[in-house]
C-alpha cells in the first residue's frame, strides 16, 4: 500500500475500538482518523469496520488487513528497539529473556546491575515461546540446552544448574522413602507433561518409572515444583532451591547427567554494544557465586 499512515490508523482504530482513542494515540485530529479510514476503504473497495454507537468493530476484511498491519507494527517496534540498543551508553531499556524457573537467580543480578547503572530500565520476559533476537525482541536471552541457534546469534556458556530428586515431608510420611531407584515401585512421581521434553532429568524419569507411576504432570516448571512441595509425588527440583529447605527430603542427590546447561544468546548486531557487554560481564561474574551451579 502506498499510504502506510492509513493502515496504521486503521490498526489503532481496530485495537482501541474508537476514533477518539486512535486519534489520541496517533496525535492527530479525529477528523484525520475518519478521513484515513474512508480513504482506505475506498481504495480496497471493502468495508473494514462496522460503525455503531459504541465505536468501530472490524469486519472480516478488516481483520484480515489488520493482522498484517499488527505484524508490521510489531516488527517496526522491534527494529526501533534494536536501533536504540546500538548506542554506546549504558542506559535506556535492557530486555532480558530466559527460561522459566530461574528468576531467583537472575533477579538479583539485574537489580545489582541497575544499582551500578541507574539509567538502565530492565524488562525481564519469560514465555513458552522463544523470543526472536533478530527482531529485536530482547537484547539478551538465557536458554537451556545446546540446541541450534540462528546463524546471526552469538552463543556463550553460562553455567550448569544441578537438579536432584526430592519429596516433601508429607509424601514421605504417607508413602515412605525409596532407598534407591530400585525401590521406586509403588511410589508416585511428578514429571513434565511432555514425552519429548528436553530436560535431561525428566527424560531420565520417564525412562525409569512406569507411566502409571506419574501421578502429576504439568507444563510449567513452577507448577511441577509446587506439586512436589505439596506432596503430590517425588519429583525433580533445582538443587539451589531445594537444598536446606525445611520440609524437603532428598531422594536421590544431583547427578552430572541431570544438570541443565545454560547459555547466553545475543544477536550479532547488539552483542558488541557497551550496554550488552556491560550486562554480560556482570552476569558472568555473578553466576560464579550461584549455589549448586557450575
Amino acid at each position: 500500500m502506498e499510504n502506510w499512515d492509513e493502515i496504521r490508523t486503521a490498526f489503532q482504530v481496530a485495537r482501541l475500538g474508537t476514533v477518539s482513542g486512535a486519534a489520541e494515540v496517533l496525535g492527530v485530529h479525529h477528523a484525520t482518523v475518519i478521513r484515513h479510514i474512508d480513504a482506505l476503504e475506498r481504495r480496497l473497495g471493502a468495508k473494514l469496520f462496522q460503525r455503531h454507537a459504541r465505536g468501530y468493530t472490524a469486519t472480516e476484511a478488516g481483520r484480515d488487513l489488520l493482522s498484517v498491519a499488527q505484524t508490521t507494527e510489531e516488527q517496526f517496534a522491534h527494529l526501533s528497539s534494536r536501533i536504540k540498543g546500538q548506542g554506546e551508553t549504558v542506559s535506556g531499556e535492557l530486555v532480558v529473556t530466559s527460561i522459566a524457573g530461574i528468576a531467583d537467580l537472575l533477579t538479583p543480578v539485574m537489580v545489582s546491575f541497575q544499582e551500578k547503572w541507574p539509567d538502565v530500565r530492565v524488562r525481564f520476559l519469560t514465555d513458552m515461546r522463544v523470543f526472536r533476537l533478530d527482531y529485536g525482541e530482547a537484547h539478551v536471552a538465557i536458554r537451556a540446552g545446546s540446541g541450534p541457534e540462528e546463524p546471526d546469534n552469538v552463543v556463550q556458556p553460562l553455567t550448569r544448574i544441578s537438579s536432584g530428586l526430592y519429596a516433601a515431608q508429607p509424601y514421605v510420611d504417607r508413602f515412605g522413602l525409596p532407598a534407591s531407584e530400585a525401590d521406586f515401585a509403588g511410589h508416585r512421581f511428578v514429571c513434565a507433561d511432555n514425552e519429548m521434553t528436553r530436560a535431561p532429568f525428566h527424560r531420565w524419569l520417564r525412562a525409569t518409572v512406569h507411566p502409571d507411576q506419574i501421578a502429576y504432570a504439568a507444563t510449567e516448571p513452577a507448577a511441577l515444583e509446587s506439586a512436589v512441595l505439596q506432596g503430590a509425588g517425588i519429583g525433580f527440583l533445582s538443587a539451589f532451591r531445594a537444598v536446606g529447605r525445611v520440609g524437603v527430603v532428598e531422594v536421590l542427590p544431583p547427578r552430572e547427567e541431570w544438570a541443565s546447561p545454560l547459555r547466553i544468546v545475543t544477536h550479532v548486531d547488539l552483542h558488541r554494544t557497551r550496554k550488552v557487554q556491560a550486562f554480560l560481564a556482570h552476569l558472568k561474574d555473578a553466576a560464579k557465586d550461584w549455589p549448586h551451579c557450575s
